[in-house]
């Protein structure tokens, strides 16, 4: 077989979809997986509703999410140009060419493709509205998700309108021809394109590309296709919100297709080396923020040490949680405590601020569960000074000294770490509460427990 050659060809009239997303992916994965090339190609036709801000958009938005192309705009290529609206002339010669065969005519100052069978257009006036009807009989499509897929097309179409502009049917494959796609990978919604498209290669004499139509993405709660207005749709959400780029392609990824092994986080690699075109599910998929957050949040607390340092300390930075005199080593060993637990990176300067200032803000609804439960959080504290005071300040002292305390109380130890974890930090949760204390330091840690206990 030849190799494999797939496209993305998004409009620049709008924001990134998390739609658009995911069929790139598949398409990109696919080419990695077959050692194929992908091919990025900007359908810019649409004249007033493009956009030079939202072509920014899609090729940041790719980039960020690591999809390389191997041919397309800034790149470059033996096919281009990879604008359509830098191939007229080519549609032109190819509009031609079909009028050549008499396979295209003109009515109405539009031009149609005439299907084989079709009846002349010179037919009696009074049935003109019957003649580009034909008697046709259902294409077979063997799709690479869907299976044997049958298709009718049985009337003539428009393939350049009446302002001499060509349609979305006639330049999609035109460009596919040109740039001899083998597979299209896209939508579900395109399904229904699929007859017009192939009438057209057989109207070039051109065998068509193997085409895979993958489920469409719903929105959470409730029916229907994700649209753009839906809360979480846009991949520069993420961005903003500061999610790692290889947890937002690894749940991509999920939608609509499950790694062989059962694993939900995989690095890129394994994904690619077990990605399957065929294995992609015909069901829908919903979209799942809480899924992806999972992931994020797992991601995260996998990464190197120097790596999260190097992604937390501008954000840390620009929240004015440190500044630039907190050394890499400090700021290493208190993120060293915090990513076991660390959910997300944008949620890190509220996580951690407490390791670096003693005005922190406090949880109200953590204060209020630890009176909720009885006893008085102030108490304990007291009771326990003396002998915190005079461990030595390592996680094994620092344990039995909770240890003694609750021994002598008949309490449990754990029964003293809420409201120490609440007078050290403002927090009703978080990061392991003895290494949290050792790297907050003896002085910082007694100095906000007397603070607190009056």
């Amino acid at each position: 077989m030849s190799q494999v050659r797939v496209r993305f060809a998004p409009s620049p009239t709008g924001f990134f979809h998390i739609g658009s997303a995911r069929t790139a992916l598949f398409n990109w994965l696919y080419a990695r997986h077959t050692g194929g090339k992908f091919i990025l190609r900007i359908e810019d036709t649409d004249k007033e509703r493009n956009s030079d801000a939202f072509l920014k958009v899609i090729f940041d938005s790719m980039r960020w999410l690591g999809m390389d192309w191997d041919e397309g705009p800034e790149v470059g290529g033996d096919f281009g140009p990879y604008f359509q609206s830098q191939r007229t002339e080519l549609y032109k010669a190819k509009l031609q060419e079909l009028a050549a065969k008499g396979r295209a005519y003109e009515k109405d100052g539009a031009w149609w493709l005439r299907l084989e069978g079709a009846r002349s257009p010179a037919y009696d006036d009074h049935l003109k509205k019957d003649y580009e009807k034909v008697d046709a009989a259902p294409m077979v499509l063997h799709d690479m998700v869907r299976g044997q897929v049958a298709r009718v097309e049985d009337r003539d179409f428009v393939i350049f309108r009446s302002n001499g502009e060509p349609v979305f049917h006639f330049v999609n494959v035109v460009d596919d021809i040109e740039m001899q796609i083998t597979h299209v990978i896209r939508g579900e919604d395109h399904l229904s394109n699929t007859s017009k498209h192939l009438e057209l290669f057989k109207a070039f004499g051109v065998k068509p590309p193997i085409y895979g139509h993958i489920p469409l993405i719903l929105k959470t709660d409730g029916p229907g296709k994700m649209s753009k207005r839906d809360k979480g749709a846009l991949i520069e959400e993420y961005q903003q919100r500061r999610y790692l780029p290889s947890a937002v392609r690894n749940y991509l990824c999920l939608l609509g297709w499950t790694p062989a092994d059962g694993k939900e986080v995989l690095p890129i690699e394994e994904i690619i080396k077990q990605f399957e075109i065929s294995a992609v599910h015909q069901s829908n998929a919903r979209f799942d923020e809480r899924k992806m957050s999972h992931i994020n949040a797992q991601t995260l607390r996998t990464l190197p040490a120097a790596e999260f340092a190097t992604l937390a300390r501008p954000i840390l930075l620009e929240t004015k949680v440190i500044d630039a005199s907190i050394s890499d080593a400090r700021l290493t060993e208190v993120l060293g405590i915090v990513q076991e637990k660390v959910t997300s990176l944008e949620h890190l300067p509220e996580f951690m601020g407490f390791f670096f200032t003693s005005d922190f803000k406090k949880d109200e609804g953590a204060m209020a569960n630890l009176t909720k439960k009885g006893g008085d959080p102030v108490a304990r504290i007291r009771e326990l000074l003396p002998t915190l005071e005079a461990a030595a300040w390592t996680e094994p002292a620092l344990e039995a000294a909770f240890a003694a305390v609750g021994a002598a109380r008949e309490r449990k130890p754990t029964d003293y770490f809420a409201p120490v974890r609440f007078a050290t930090s403002g927090q009703g949760g978080g990061a392991h509460l003895l290494g949290v204390l050792r790297v907050l330091g003896r002085d910082t840690t007694l100095a906000r427990l007397k603070s607190f206990a009056g």
